[in-house]
């Protein structure tokens, strides 16, 4: 009796651990927010050494000849983000002096030789108006119709964005810095493209992510980048590529392989099955449509990529669309076969991101 008595203690106890933790979670990303604001990885990366730097140290890459600042609040909010694994702490015997290095997970916050870091990544999901949103994700389902963000904001975000340039800057820059690494991944473990001689992309922005499918094969005789007029209007001229302006539910430029990378996840059923009936229509006889998306898995599990994936989603319908979703390969099977699609396979599969292939 004991023994159940002391197990049953013990569970409560990991139980209000947990649920303390959660209700606190809200440190986390604002803790890495304000180090990637005050430039921590870019100090203690310095050219690759990543030496061990104290927060006295530290202060004073980021900060420089105007000193100042407080070493102690920044220890703190390094040994609450070390305890989720984006520092190292190194401490010399029983000294009170800490030193902290980046593990794995604090590189990506590196600025690299092209400006490029996860850090716009984060910077981005907490701007002020997207954290005004946060506080409503229940009227998402109370009311489905109007996004937490238009709720809080009063209009959807990318029209907020496009009034704002310091925010559609970052979003930009935000998403480079993720698909850069995504699709030098891609293109290293991805051979679909092989035999596309006409390669469509379908919401491309300004053609960077089909510029580096074509620089990798050179049998694509022809990349075209197909996004809203608005948008492939101050695209930059690329060799070998074509920028069309128009509307993906009215029609897609026709091509081999129409390739699509984060779309689908802000549409209804209804409106993908749109959008996928017109990749089917100006498709050949067995031509392909590969998308590129965080596909979730079929079981909920606590990893990190079941995590990330279920929280991106959540970030989606708070900030961008209440009533789109990401899904799974089985329901976007069905979302195929609905638009005309014979089969769909998964072929390949990155960290965060999976390609799926539809044959007409």
């Amino acid at each position: 009796m004991e023994n159940e008595n002391g197990e049953s203690s013990n569970n409560n106890n990991n139980a209000r651990l947990a649920i303390m933790e959660l209700a606190n979670m809200i440190s986390v990303p604002m803790s890495l927010n304000a180090v990637v604001k005050l430039k921590v990885a870019d100090a203690i990366w310095q050219n690759g050494s990543n030496a061990p730097l104290s927060p006295v140290e530290i202060l004073a890459k980021i900060r420089g000849p105007q000193g100042g600042g407080d070493a102690e609040n920044l220890q703190r909010i390094l040994r609450m983000l070390t305890s989720y694994g984006v520092f190292k702490e190194h401490v010399v015997d029983d000294s009170s002096q800490r030193r902290y290095s980046l593990t794995e997970v604090g590189k990506t916050l590196v600025t690299d030789e092209n400006g490029l870091s996860h850090g716009s990544y984060v910077l981005q999901h907490h701007q002020d108006a997207l954290m005004r949103a946060w506080t409503m994700v229940h009227e998402a389902v109370n009311d489905s119709s109007i996004e937490p963000f238009v709720k809080a904001n009063g209009e959807p975000a990318y029209n907020y964005y496009g009034k704002n340039s310091e925010m559609n800057s970052l979003m930009l820059n935000a998403m480079s810095g993720v698909s850069v690494p995504f699709m030098k991944a891609i293109l290293e473990g991805y051979d679909g493209f092989q035999g596309v001689k006409t390669l469509v992309d379908v919401g491309g922005s300004g053609g960077d992510c089909l510029k580096m499918i074509l620089d990798k094969h050179t049998n694509i005789e022809l990349g075209i980048n197909f996004d809203l007029p608005e948008v492939v209007e101050k695209a930059p001229q690329i060799p070998s590529i074509k920028h069309v302006g128009g509307d993906m539910f009215d029609y897609i430029p026709k091509g081999d392989a129409i390739f699509m990378k984060w779309i689908l996840a802000i549409f209804t059923e209804d409106e993908c099955k749109q959008i996928m009936k017109s990749c089917y229509n100006a498709l050949p006889e067995k031509g392909k449509f590969i998308i590129c998306d965080p596909v979730l898995p079929h079981h909920t599990d606590d990893s990190k990529r079941t995590r990330a994936l279920l929280e991106i989603d959540i970030y989606g319908m708070a900030i961008y669309r209440a009533q789109g979703k990401h899904r799974t390969e089985e329901e976007y099977r069905q979302l195929g076969r609905a638009a005309g699609f014979t089969d769909c396979k998964g072929v390949y599969i990155d960290h965060f991101f999976t390609i799926l292939e539809f044959y007409k």
